[in-house]
């Protein structure tokens, strides 16, 4: 394991709304309860009204971030630990791969590749909070698996100047306390998941996973040789 970090400036601007957490946040400016009116409370996700509100929200998910047209969007279960989980266990192992942490959930990540998947080609890049790896150590041949900007921490990628476009390797990005505030270039990312909970101040039962047309073709040409639930299946 290996714990190489460079310092980062702290940020001049603040929020107007300090209420931000690893939990449910506040509500986005005029919220109310009458939002919930057409709620589908009480009804499956398999029902026809079910399969609509979640049709619709992944048209309009994929129309406010922006997310090029051939990119997939899905909803999943377990929040955002469920969409990260997904793809790690789904892709991974087929070359290697560098796993980036500077805060906990980071390094969940770096638990499950090395504890539970035990992958037997991996690089941890790890840097202590308010602190971040040195990103030129990452190889783009292989695969990423990062936070864009920790949940417990604060802290950010600077951007995806970082990340080359002729990657051979996946980019996985948790980025769950960054989607819908920070800019994210697409170009750069093969897998992004994220929770409602965070910024947009929702439910945290569900995950959303974004796959570029080249995480795709890993899911359709790739099979593991490891367990994992149904839930999990990409099949």
């Amino acid at each position: 394991m290996q714990t190489q970090h460079k310092s980062a400036q702290k940020p001049s601007i603040r929020p107007e709304n300090p209420n931000f957490s690893s939990g449910p946040c506040s509500k986005r400016p005029g919220w109310s309860l009458e939002v919930l009116n057409d709620a589908t409370l009480g009804r499956s996700h398999r029902s026809k009204l079910g399969k609509a509100k979640l049709a619709e929200a992944i048209e309009l998910s994929k129309e406010v971030l922006q997310v090029p047209r051939d990119y997939r969007l899905g909803i999943v279960p377990a929040s955002d630990t469920g969409a990260v989980e997904m793809a790690m266990w789904t892709m991974l192992g087929q070359r290697g791969v560098d796993v980036l942490a500077w805060e906990s959930f980071g390094k969940g990540w770096v638990t499950d590749a090395v504890k539970q998947l035990k992958l037997q080609d991996i690089n941890t890049y790890e840097a202590d909070y308010g602190q971040i790896p040195d990103l030129s150590l990452v190889d783009c041949d292989r695969d990423i698996v990062f936070t864009w900007n920790g949940t417990t921490s604060g802290v950010k990628v600077p951007d995806g100047d970082w990340i080359k476009d002729n990657r051979q390797g996946l980019t996985i990005c948790d980025a769950t306390s960054a989607v819908f505030a920070m800019e994210i270039p697409w170009q750069k990312i093969d897998v992004l998941t994220y929770s409602w909970q965070k910024v947009m101040g929702g439910e945290g039962a569900h995950g959303v996973i974004v796959l570029s047309p080249r995480a795709v073709e890993r899911l359709e040409s790739y099979t593991p040789d490891r367990p994992f639930t149904k839930d999990f299946s990409v099949n």
